[in-house]
């Protein structure tokens, strides 16, 4: 092992950020301070004994950075939680209220806009909350900075409805969100925005100049690609280009501010160049290096400075200094410097998607650009152009091939959907978008300064209307998407394990990481889906039917408790009303379901309506059935032979799915834990709250 250390000591600083990971997702998997403590400790107890040991050896300083930075992530995220920690409303409310507007985000595929206001002064309310505003409501002095009064429903911010959901009462509380909701009626401006605060509509007016200059679609993703606006693009859109692999187009990262800092660098370099005594007399690179660094700062700011932007901005920022100061730019090293300074700063973007994907995929693109075998054969070299075309081509289709391969169980994972073509058509997108489309919107806004833009804007309208096409296209090819149920967290970290330990290490012992992930994606691809899936209000139950799709108690929940519900279960198309199944006999109350398990016949019965059924009467159909769900407090006297999930249990453990052929329910509590943004409610405060209406009645 010491042999091994030694021959790889230059990689072993690559691994401080996944120690620093690791201390992340344990705070997030243990949720318990008395285990985070444990945690802690049981690190500080390694690196002590790394230097007990005197650190004479590469073992015993690995395992001594290894414990430190696993503690300190551990550390630093739990000190995250406890800055942001601010109030969070308990029960929806329709109140009227004054604030002062943080943010504008028009959304205007669902013609709204999206206002982040900041409440002074109102105890009842939650400082910081997220109002939903309809268009035609939504007048031009909603800016940044104006104060306005307006009457609102509010609601605390949703938790995750099934085990392995989106979580969004997680990322409200690392954003301060203690509410969102929806406006009612007019809102009134108190005080209009400050002109100083009034420049930051700039981004809004860009991106409505671009949507204005071409049509439908072209128009929604220009914008995106200029500004970061995603709010026109259209769902059918949006869902084509993740079915395709090109969804990582829309989110403004490593490719866009690549293109632009490539773009200034050049063309710096080149027109300086065009000068003698500048050529002979000053550092070009180093001046255009700083070009390019203004301009990634710029882009980023303009395109609203989120996280993923931010990251590949770092990342450009330390490629221009390595290129100033002659060092080799694109190594592994400069992903673990961009992920150390994400996780310090922003650890919580360790467990959202955005994070995972980029730098899965990065890391995945430098390790194999690095491979001793790769290296030489994707090499510039003399030859002639079709040679080199096609050299080019196979190294672009290769690269694409092993981030799809990264990528996949990452987009498992959080969206149980994988493209299965993204390599091929990224073949032809990436070229398109950084060579063609964001050069021509470019010279477009340029050539509006003295109105000469249509030409360019119509050859950007028609190149971006034939990536759209691509996407179409490749999305509604059979196969083209793998759809797969909630998988097993144990399994998604065996893969992430094999994953890095292949792509960290450099000799022959890094293979070995095929075998956990291997292992892992067994797991992965022979997980069982469940048979029942309830929501955490116990309104909406899926029954898997007998050609696996799913069958729905309620079909009136609206497209998005359907659509997740689905994704969940690994389910696409369209869903089955219960009533229309032949396993189901339904009424205006009630259904009772019969599903054939692998030893027995099981019996389901779930309520649907609010009308008062006698106590009497549930006991009885009780004590006929196996399982009975319930959106509504069922009495003491119901017990079905085998599970009861009612009120008073989904509000203690939250969304749940059983897997009747192992008798296995799996909740929402047990998935995320009881962290500070969790509302789960105790046993004792509903028993509480239990003995409180039996006295009332």
């Amino acid at each position: 092992m010491e042999s091994l250390l030694e021959r790889e000591r230059d990689q072993l600083p690559l691994w401080l950020p996944v120690a620093l990971g690791c201390g992340i997702a344990v705070w997030f998997d243990l949720a318990s301070p008395a285990l985070w403590l444990a945690f802690i400790s049981l690190c500080g107890a390694f690196a002590a004994f790394a230097v007990i040991r005197g650190r004479a050896s590469r073992m015993d300083n690995a395992l001594f950075w290894f414990s430190l930075f696993a503690a300190i992530g551990c550390g630093l995220i739990w000190f995250r939680s406890w800055h942001v920690a601010a109030p969070v409303l308990e029960r929806p409310v329709v109140t009227r209220f004054s604030a002062a507007i943080e943010r504008v985000e028009p959304v205007l595929a669902r013609n709204m806009v999206r206002l982040t206001l900041n409440i002074a002064k109102d105890p009842q309310l939650p400082p910081r909350v997220r109002v939903n505003v309809p268009l035609d409501q939504a007048g031009p002095a909603l800016q940044k900075g104006a104060l306005v009064q307006l009457r609102a429903r509010l609601m605390p911010p949703a938790m995750p409805a099934l085990p392995g959901a989106y979580d969004f009462s997680q990322r409200a509380w690392f954003q301060g969100l203690g509410a969102t909701g929806q406006a009612l009626g007019d809102i009134t401006i108190l005080r209009p925005a400050d002109p100083l605060f009034a420049l930051s509509d700039y981004r809004q007016r860009l991106s409505a100049h671009v949507r204005s200059q071409m049509t439908g679609a072209a128009g929604a993703i220009g914008a995106t690609l200029a500004t970061g606006d995603r709010g026109a693009i259209r769902e059918t859109d949006a869902e084509a280009m993740r079915r395709s692999g090109l969804a990582h187009l829309l989110s403004i990262s490593g490719l866009h501010v690549t293109a632009v800092v490539g773009a200034i660098y050049l063309l710096v370099l080149k027109t300086l160049a065009l000068s003698p005594p500048l050529a002979l007399r000053f550092r070009l690179p180093v001046i255009a290096a700083a070009c390019a660094a203004l301009a990634a700062v710029g882009y980023t700011l303009m395109t609203g400075a989120q996280v993923p932007t931010i990251r590949a901005c770092v990342a450009a920022l330390l490629v221009l200094i390595a290129l100033m100061m002659g060092r080799s730019a694109i190594t592994l090293r400069m992903v673990a410097t961009g992920a150390t300074f994400v996780l310090v700063f922003w650890p919580e973007a360790l467990v959202g998607p955005s994070f995972q994907l980029s730098f899965a995929a990065v890391t995945a693109i430098i390790a194999l650009h690095e491979h001793t075998r790769i290296k030489p054969l994707f090499a510039l070299r003399e030859e002639n152009m079709i040679r080199r075309m096609t050299r080019f081509i196979y190294s672009l289709f290769v690269t694409g091939l092993v981030v799809e391969i990264a990528l996949m169980p990452i987009a498992l994972f959080h969206f149980h959907k994988a493209g299965l073509y993204g390599a091929l058509a990224n073949i032809i997108a990436i070229p398109l978008t950084t060579f063609i489309i964001m050069p021509l919107e470019a010279l477009a806004l340029i050539c509006d300064s003295a109105g000469l833009g249509a030409p360019f804007w119509w050859l950007c309208d028609q190149a971006l209307s034939g990536l759209i096409a691509l996407a179409h296209f490749v999305s509604s090819r059979p196969g083209a998407v793998t759809m797969l149920p909630t998988m097993p967290v144990a399994a998604f970290a065996l893969v992430i394990a094999g994953g890095l330990w292949i792509c960290l290490w450099r000799e022959r012992w890094r293979y070995c990481g095929l075998v956990p992930a291997t292992i892992g994606a067994l797991l992965i691809f022979t997980t069982r889906a469940p048979d029942i899936y309830i929501t955490g209000d116990g309104r909406h139950v899926g029954i898997r039917n007998d050609r696996g799709e799913l069958a729905m108690l309620r079909t009136r929940g609206g497209d998005f408790i359907r659509s997740m519900m689905m994704e969940n279960a690994g389910v696409e198309g369209e869903s089955q009303a219960l009533e229309d199944w032949s396993n189901a006999d339904c009424n205006a109350d009630s259904c009772l379901v019969i599903l054939t398990g692998k030893d027995r016949k099981w019996q389901v019965m779930a309520t649907r309506s609010s009308h008062y059924i006698s106590a009497l009467a549930l006991s009885a159909a009780c004590r006929r059935v196996d399982i009975v769900v319930s959106d509504r407090r069922l009495p003491t006297s119901c017990q079905p032979r085998w599970f009861k999930a009612d009120r008073d249990l989904l509000s203690q453990v939250g969304g749940m799915t059983i897997d009747l052929e192992t008798q296995r329910i799996a909740t929402a509590i047990a998935w995320t834990g009881r962290h500070d943004w969790t509302r789960y409610r105790s046993r004792e405060a509903v028993a509480q709250q239990r003995t409180l209406g039996t006295k009332n009645q």
